[in-house]
């Protein structure tokens, strides 16, 4: 077997596709999460423990060559209600982790978010070098997580990589956990159930597909460049009413509800991903296509 990967938050959507990518690339992979996911990823070892108890953690870290950081308490839509539960736990934790993987030597990504650590930008696609402006706390605890990284990888010179993923799509999402507007329009499409918008639908985000979002990770297993944050995206901007436009092109009939927009919402986010690609040679899906694929696995899945 190739080198061990423990993946922090391995039963979610991000976590359970990379596990499938690595297992592809005899990678040996441990995912540590509060619950065995009900469809297991055949090859993964599972191991049932809470991030936020100490022991349960340094056990799991035991002979691991990477770590990926994959969970969150909070989301976009919640973070202004549970913003506490996002510093007190999420932000505290992360930094335990932090001193942890040096102390063992273990090489880290931690997943971070693209749009709310960016907030409002004038200039787009955004580069990783533009000064993040969050708007929702969501976005600022992730950002926390990123300076204290920062001070860990200048003060201890380690390389803990941050990668700041754009909106991931693709099988194994649920809109229901608070993100993943692609997700919720496909599958409210074939139940022939309404779409909410939040606003007039023209906020324009950076949609990329996970296979994509898997494969950007795995080359940052082996980066030793001089960069630590990464933009994981399109570089291309979709509205949601483009997305709307692209299922009826496909032959569908969704239905749209508009309601009032969100404080939580940026209204333009798309990323600069020059960096990633300049590591990262393989073309990418473009989001008709990406659309089609995902809809023909729900429609074979019969979600």
């Amino acid at each position: 077997m190739g080198k061990r990967v423990l993946i922090i938050g391995g039963a979610g959507f991000i976590g359970t596709n990379l596990s499938e990518h690595l297992i592809k690339s005899n990678m040996e992979v441990f995912c540590f999460d509060m619950s065995v996911p009900a469809k297991k990823v055949e090859g993964v070892r599972y191991i049932c423990g809470d991030f936020f108890d100490d022991y349960s953690l340094m056990e799991a870290l035991e002979g691991i060559d990477y770590v990926v950081h994959a969970l969150s308490t909070v989301n976009p839509g919640n973070s202004n209600e549970k913003y506490l539960q996002g510093y007190e736990r999420d932000f505290i934790q992360t930094t335990k982790l932090c001193k942890m993987i040096v102390d063992k030597k273990i090489r880290m990504i931690f997943l971070s978010s693209g749009g709310t650590v960016y907030g409002n930008q004038e200039i787009q696609p955004i580069s990783e070098d533009a000064l993040p402006r969050p708007i929702n706390h969501y976005g600022n605890v992730k950002l926390c997580i990123e300076n204290t990284i920062r001070t860990f990888n200048y003060q201890a010179h380690t390389k803990i990589l941050i990668a700041r993923i754009s909106n991931p799509y693709g099988p194994g999402q649920d809109f229901n956990k608070g993100v993943g507007f692609i997700d919720a329009a496909l599958k409210k499409t074939i139940k022939e159930e309404k779409i909410e918008i939040w606003g007039d639908g023209n906020n324009i985000r950076d949609y990329i597909y996970i296979d994509d979002v898997c494969r950007m990770l795995m080359v940052l297993f082996t980066y030793n460049g001089e960069f630590d944050t990464f933009n994981l995206s399109s570089n291309v901007g979709t509205s949601q009413r483009d997305i709307i436009e692209m299922l009826q092109e496909m032959g569908l009939k969704p239905q749209v509800e508009y309601l009032s927009a969100r404080s939580v919402d940026a209204k333009k986010i798309i990323l600069n991903n020059g960096r990633i690609m300049s590591v990262h040679k393989n073309a990418l899906i473009p989001i008709r296509d990406g659309l089609r694929e995902y809809y023909d696995w729900l429609l074979q899945k019969k979600i």
